[in-house]
Formats: C-alpha cells, structure tokens, sequence
C-alpha cells in the first residue's frame, strides 16, 4: 500500500527526528517535516506521542511524558504546528523544501533533576532560523537547520544536519535508519553545559566554560504501522552519544544515552 497524502522520505523525516534530540520530542526542532498534505493541497496531523528520554543531555535519569502532536501546512507554503513551529517552505520543486521559520527553545527547569540543583532555569526563548531538506532519492534524504536565540543570553545557535533512508518493509509497514549532529555556538554550549562563577558557588560545581562545537552524534531507528492509509503508529529509538567539550561538561552523568517515542497520528 503507498500513502498518496505521504511522500515516502518526508514521513521518514517526521518519524526520525521526532526523536533526534537529546530531549526528544520536546526539543526536535532539528528539521522541517512536512508530510501532512499532497503538493498542491491544504492538510494536517493530529495525534499524540510518548516520549521517554534522559532529564537533560548528560543525565542519567529517565523523564517520561505525553505531547500532543498537531501540525497543519497549507498549498501556498506556509505551515504551523507542534513539530515544525511557524514557517515558509519556498520550494516548489518536491525534491527540496528551504525557508524560514518561527521555533522555540524549551529551555531546562532546575527541578528536572537533583543534579541540576544550583544551577538555575535556562528560560523558553523563540528561535529564528531557517531550513534546508533534500530528497537524493524517494528512499534517502538530507536534512539540516539553523536556530537562534536559545539560552537565558538570548544568543545561542544552533545548527542541526541529519540524513536518513526510508522504505517499505511490508505492506504495511515502514522502517527507517537514520543519523544525525548538532552544533552549537559557544553561547549556547554554554548555557546548557557550562558553569559559571555565580552558578559555581551556588551549586557546587567548578566552573567551566565550554567553547562552540560539536554536541553529540545520534542513531535513529523508526518502524510505522499503517492501521490505515491515514492512521499511523509509529515506535522511533535514538542513541546518542556527547562529543567534545559537551561530553566534559561537570553537569554530565552519562555521555552516551537513549530515548524512545512512540506515536499515533491521524492525517486530515
């Protein structure tokens, strides 16, 4: 069964990268996934996903929650939505899809974790940025973006690549493998892996500064169930592992970590 509302590397992108982040779901603005309508034509998903994925990156402790998933995209290019935020596709060319967007840094609750304690909130902040996705074949796909304005400095970036491939397995079932990077700038490596002089006094740690650089390099493995043509069940794992200065950072319990989600969608 081939879905006629769904372009096989643009479902791949949205079950993939759903979890391609250290905080999964909550934080996967990594890539633009339109795969809710036809070219030419107005639609939409609903549905809901769980997500089980470590506290912050570096934790080794689980935090499990339930997000609601709505996205809606329309045929002259705009979109909005639970996972891709607010933006323009450009393209018109069903190979590549480029544009800007509206996202938002969901920042880090010190509460999230003992570990954490000292340390401070890290506040939500909106994002600006763009993004770039290419289709080489209807089987594999290049993604990649770039996000602003993270961190309670409000000068964070963020730069996310990714590349996967997707296919039919059986007729109703869909596998996908994939790997993403992300890096990030000394602002926002900072501000979610170093330590300040104020925050060293405060929570313990010795101070460290963390310069820009690679974060982390991730695995991701996705298997979607077609209940119905419009009806999806989606079970997606990443495992990921800290590089560089991240994974020295005093705040890290763990350098390599897994997360899991799992989805059900309605397209409409």
């Amino acid at each position: 069964m081939v879905l006629k509302f769904l372009k096989p590397a643009r479902l791949l992108i949205a079950l993939l990268l759903a979890a391609a982040s250290p905080a999964a779901f909550a934080q996967a603005f990594d890539a633009v996934r339109l795969f809710g309508a036809a070219p030419g034509e107005d639609g939409g998903t609903v549905g809901a996903v769980l997500v089980s994925s470590p506290a912050y990156a570096g934790s080794n402790e689980r935090w499990n929650r339930i997000y609601p998933l709505l996205d809606y995209q329309w045929k002259n290019g705009w979109f909005a939505g639970t996972t891709n935020g607010l933006g323009l596709d450009f393209s018109k060319d069903p190979r590549t899809q480029y544009g800007l967007r509206l996202t938002a840094d969901l920042g880090r609750q010190e509460s999230r974790s003992a570990a954490l304690a000292g340390m401070g909130d890290i506040d939500i902040r909106p994002e600006f940025g763009g993004f770039f996705n290419y289709n080489l074949t209807r089987e594999v796909f290049l993604t990649s973006s770039l996000r602003y304005g993270s961190g309670n400095d409000r000068q964070g970036l963020t730069v996310d690549l990714g590349a996967g491939w997707s296919d039919y397995v059986a007729p109703r079932w869909r596998l996908g493998l994939g790997v993403a990077t992300t890096l990030l700038n000394a602002n926002a490596m900072q501000s979610r892996f170093g330590v300040s002089a104020a925050q060293a006094v405060t929570s313990g740690y010795a101070e460290y500064t963390p310069g820009a650089g690679l974060r982390d390099l991730r695995g991701n493995f996705a298997l979607t169930y077609i209940v119905t043509p419009r009806f999806l069940m989606t079970g997606a794992v990443t495992l990921s592992g800290l590089l560089g200065d991240a994974k020295d950072s005093p705040l890290v319990r763990r350098t390599s970590q897994a997360s899991g989600v799992f989805a059900v969608s309605y397209g409409f």
